[in-house]
């Protein structure tokens, strides 16, 4: 299988120069360990998987003696198998006091997180990687403003443009190219051709109900747990309603509350929080949720084709999640973890999407339309009646092809800019 080149080697090499520990966290299949086997600090590390029963066994039995039989720098796969190594590397990086020397890739970000959080507290390096992202699928270079985070400011705006008008593959993609990628998903494996797509995502489902969902929770019943994980990638980019899921899948609230965490946890669903002050008591309080990779979405729903799905009814929501994962893989991939919001009143006002940047907010919103228009961006006004708040420069994220001026520092924004 053909690597494609990962923007967030950057950002792990310049992890690699700072800390002990370094942790690639992500769903399975996104390509962690490929990462490390293909990026110059690590690719020639010694390997060990916790996949293997007798690694984990021989890890758990005597962690101290194990890590000392392993000599730094090390690479450990499914670390998540293995907590009782995490005051081994604490000791171990206090000793030596040398950067670079675990890196740790794991798939269940709370359990992995909370041993961070007790042991390695100072000593980690957290890189978070999802699917490959438009960027790397149209093989963009790596240099800026290619693995700069996406902000919506004249800046950015105009080195993308620079980069796209010299990067023709990029700026050749139609809206129907556009939806054959969302349709099809962020999967290494699926986007490369490795493994068809149906195949690959039933035997994904098979393996992250078997492997991580055990592993995280009790689930009395399997097939009514993948069929919660059905009705929740039926709304993505909905507002959460636990009531509704309940009563489509016939489990109690608690469940359901449980069920989700365990997909937020294991990083195929992402909650974006609605942004509020204490003073603004109009505004909603309730998070989006957004299904991060839309191919396993599109599995899940039963849209079997990027025809269908362009012209069906989930066309806009199946876009809109894509606009935030694109978004949120721009920042990952660059070592930084966003503050990203939408925004609701009472008034049923909504802004698609707020990024908090420097103490300003870029409102956008996300249209699936290639005719974006300046009256697509006039909910941004309710933005002044919010105190305390700098507005700055924002956007329509469409399928316009080319960028474009609506009006003062509001812009026509090509999704493959994100």
């Amino acid at each position: 299988m053909k690597y494609i080149n990962r923007h967030a080697g950057m950002a792990l090499a310049r992890l690699s120069g700072s800390f002990p520990v370094i942790l690639v966290t992500g769903p399975r299949q996104v390509g962690k360990t490929t990462l490390l086997q293909n990026t110059p600090d690590t690719r020639d590390l010694p390997y060990l998987s916790f996949d293997d029963p007798s690694e984990t066994l021989s890890a758990k039995a005597d962690p101290k003696t194990f890590l000392s039989l392993h000599e730094a720098p090390v690479v450990f796969d499914e670390i998540q198998y293995v907590p009782e190594l995490f005051p081994y590397f604490k000791m171990a990086a206090d000793a030596k006091k040398t950067k670079g020397m675990y890196y740790l890739t794991g798939s269940q970000q709370f359990h992995l997180m909370k041993n961070v959080g007790e042991s390695l507290a100072g000593r980690i390096g957290i890189l978070q990687l999802l699917g490959l992202s438009l960027r790397e699928i149209t093989e963009n270079p790596g240099g800026k403003p290619c693995t700069d985070p996406f902000i919506p400011t004249r800046e950015y705006l105009a080195g993308r443009n620079k980069t796209a008008k010299a990067h023709s593959k990029a700026v050749s993609l139609s809206p129907p190219d556009i939806w054959k990628i969302i349709h099809r998903g962020s999967f290494p494996a699926v986007v490369s051709g490795y493994s068809p797509g149906t195949a690959f995502y039933d035997a994904y489902i098979r393996t992250y109900v078997e492997r991580d969902v055990r592993a995280l929770a009790q689930v009395g019943d399997e097939l009514q747990f993948i069929q919660f994980l059905s009705v929740v990638a039926g709304r993505t980019g909905q507002m959460l309603n636990y009531r509704d899921m309940c009563r489509d899948v016939g489990i109690s609230e608690p469940t359901a509350k449980k069920w989700l965490s365990i997909l937020v946890t294991s990083g195929l669903v992402y909650l974006l929080p609605p942004y509020h002050t204490n003073i603004e008591k109009r505004v909603v309080k309730t998070p989006k949720l957004y299904f991060l990779d839309t191919g396993l979405a599109a599995y899940l729903t039963k849209w079997t084709t990027a025809e269908v799905l362009m012209q069906g009814a989930m066309a806009g929501a199946f876009f809109e999640t894509f606009v935030i994962s694109e978004i949120l893989k721009s920042y990952y991939n660059a070592g930084r973890d966003p503050a990203l919001f939408y925004y609701r009143d009472k008034d049923q006002k909504e802004i698609d999407l707020l990024i908090l940047e420097n103490g300003c907010l870029h409102p956008l919103e996300i249209k699936k339309t290639a005719v974006p228009k300046p009256q697509d961006a006039a909910v941004f006004k309710v933005l002044s009646s919010v105190k305390g708040v700098t507005v700055g420069a924002g956007g329509v994220i469409s399928l316009i092809e080319s960028l474009a001026i609506l009006e003062e520092d509001r812009y026509a924004i090509p999704v493959t800019f994100l």
